[in-house]
């Protein structure tokens, strides 16, 4: 089918993409409460590895904090944001893995017969996997909470951990789809979530202060700038480590140039993974 005859029969069938978008969460979110084991999974590392990581490396962290200047902020407040990030990473790439399973079932070619966009398509899948994200984050959150981990810049500051987070989510929600589109074997999908997650990780701020020799490759590293938000937000102050920002003041600082880095970077990787999803929806229409 050609992309004028699908034009014509969207205008037919009198689709909207807000009805695409909401027809496309309501399918994602029906398959993850069928299947909800993942998903509790997810909950519990994200919640394990705050409480082990702030167990193993709390005294070390604390020296490193005080040569840092961060005497004053506990640990676990510290490890706060890497923990929400790390939680944020390893869900948006199950996103990928979803795609796998629908071109293997042969369901993504099934949805092929309703006159969806790809853009609508994608907009409706990340939707639904961004709300569990919220869930997951806010009970990470609680738990950081009820650790003694303080959270300075109150209510707003918590939404806009949240927006960051999402941001972070979404862009790895794309590469992961895009990595799913490109490999279809969900083996790679998951391979490269490691590949793409820890290292990223840990060549930032997300667990010590930056030291020196990774700063250069912290600067490319879009984790960076995920982790440096959150803190600003956590901390109430900023903590931009590979920009020198002054021009907004205080949190600004920080979390201006590091949400226009994460926005130009999902702009860039979300519209490869939709052209990527178009293509794939021509070809497998053809």
């Amino acid at each position: 089918m050609s992309s004028h005859e699908r034009t014509a029969t969207v205008s037919e069938t009198g689709n909207t993409f807000l009805g695409d978008v909401r027809v496309n969460v309501e399918r994602w979110t029906r398959k993850a409460v069928h299947n909800p084991t993942a998903f509790v999974l997810e909950i519990v590392v994200a919640a394990f590895s705050l409480v082990l990581f702030s167990a193993v490396f709390g005294d070390v962290g604390a020296v490193a904090l005080e040569r840092a200047g961060f005497a004053d902020v506990d640990y676990v407040t510290y490890l706060l944001p890497a923990v929400l990030l790390q939680a944020t990473m390893g869900s948006a790439f199950s996103s990928g893995m979803g795609l796998v399973d629908d071109l293997e079932s042969g369901m993504f070619e099934k949805s092929l017969v309703s006159p969806m966009s790809a853009t609508a398509v994608f907009t409706g899948k990340a939707a639904s996997e961004l709300a569990r994200i919220v869930v997951q984050l806010l009970v990470v959150l609680g738990l950081a909470l009820a650790m003694g981990a303080r959270i300075e810049t109150g209510a707003a500051g918590l939404v806009g951990i949240l927006a960051v987070c999402l941001l972070v989510g979404l862009l790895f929600m794309a590469v992961s789809n895009v990595v799913g589109l490109l490999a279809r074997d969900d083996e790679v999908v998951n391979a490269a979530s490691l590949l793409f997650m820890f290292p990223l990780l840990f060549l930032s701020p997300a667990f010590v202060p930056l030291s020196s020799d990774i700063e250069f490759a912290a600067t490319f590293n879009p984790v960076t700038y995920g982790v440096d938000a959150v803190r600003a937000l956590v901390l109430g102050e900023d903590v931009l480590t590979v920009l020198s920002v002054s021009r907004f003041g205080g949190v600004a600082d920080t979390l201006v140039p590091a949400v226009v880095v994460l926005v130009a970077l999902n702009l860039l990787v979300g519209g490869l993974a939709v052209r990527l999803l178009g293509r794939a929806t021509s070809s497998t229409a053809v």
